[in-house]
């Protein structure tokens, strides 16, 4: 049986499969790369061949261009593919639209990179498929006890109730462009919201991409105030990028409540060093338990961790009787938390 360190290694560009020839989210330019997701710290511009879903692919033009690779081709969730020496197949990772996990296997030995993940629903993407594997490579974004996320609904309810209460004000709600965003919209309208909802520009071509894939946002108003009165805002649903919130644009709408979606909600003072008022614990990204959760669901006889809060996590497997280790890589941030 192949050692997992022969079939997949860290170095400097990240990944590499050297029997397939590949690497998988390689953060410099490659020759060919396999890409879980679209988020822009796992999927760069400028390799030689790229590999990855048909929504990642589209996700990936629409950021950077129809010359974002060389070449291109698309992964079907669940086919095996031949790559070199090594056989391949993308799995549902539950993350955002076309996320995957990307499952390498060769001479016994097989290895799961499942990018980043979630375990909670999402109307948005299809959910995470658990896939038996020797070595399990896992991100820990928020792999600390501190971090328990509660049920989506209990926040986005939270946000209707806010909204109720302060029919004057409009409520900003900051959500990451890619993902966050359509899933916010997502899950208000499952809650009946029905209302128009505005969207900064910066969020505009992604939400058409998740439409033309077939998921229903409802009805979306672009948040501009060229025309019209500031006060025409008063009541509306408003969804921008965080960054939005320092700029000129943010201090148009009358009274604004600041509203940030994020995992990163679980801290107050986060919370506070963004001046967010109402802070709302959703996350793309597995909390504690659901990390402890899927390691012991899917039993695998290693773990590696690539980023994030690394050591308790090794801890807590090494406490089980799995082996862990981190692999400390560089370059992985946390655009869609």
């Amino acid at each position: 049986m192949l050692r997992p360190e022969q079939l997949l290694a860290p170095g400097p560009d990240g990944l590499c499969c050297p029997l397939g020839g590949f690497h998988i989210d390689p953060v410099r330019p490659v020759a060919k790369a396999l890409i879980t997701h679209g988020h822009a710290d796992h999927a760069r511009s400028g390799h030689g061949e790229v590999l990855a879903t048909a929504e990642t692919l589209r996700i990936m033009a629409t950021r950077y261009g129809e010359t974002f690779a060389k070449g291109s081709q698309v992964a079907k969730m669940g086919e095996a593919m031949r790559i070199g020496d090594v056989t391949v197949s993308f799995h549902p990772a539950g993350h955002v639209l076309g996320s995957a996990q990307i499952a390498v296997e060769a001479k016994g030995c097989r290895i799961v990179v499942s990018g980043d993940y979630k375990r909670r629903r999402d109307p948005t993407c299809l959910p995470f498929e658990p896939v038996a594997c020797d070595v399990f490579i896992t991100e820990a974004t928020f792999g600390l006890p501190v971090f328990r996320h509660p049920d989506d609904s209990v926040e986005i309810h939270k946000l209707l109730k806010s909204m109720r209460e302060f029919p004057e004000r409009a409520h900003l709600v900051g959500a990451y462009a890619l993902g966050k965003a359509q899933r916010i919209i997502g899950r208000l309208r499952e809650e009946g919201y029905d209302a128009p909802i505005y969207i900064h520009g910066a969020l505009e071509k992604l939400c058409r991409l998740y439409e033309e894939e077939g998921i229903a946002l409802g009805e979306l108003r672009p948040a501009t105030l060229e025309t019209g009165r500031k006060t025409d805002f008063a009541g509306a649903l408003v969804i921008c990028p965080p960054s939005a919130f320092a700029d000129r644009w943010a201090r148009r709408f009358p009274d604004p409540v600041a509203c940030f979606a994020s995992g990163w909600m679980t801290i107050r003072q986060r919370a506070k060093q963004r001046g967010v008022e109402l802070p709302l614990i959703i996350s793309d990204h597995c909390d504690w338990d659901e990390l402890i959760e899927t390691i012991e669901e899917i039993a695998p006889a290693e773990v590696w961790v690539t980023h994030g809060r690394e050591e308790a996590l090794v801890r807590w497997c090494e406490l089980a009787g799995i082996r862990a280790k981190p692999l400390h890589m560089v370059g992985y941030e946390d655009e869609g938390d």
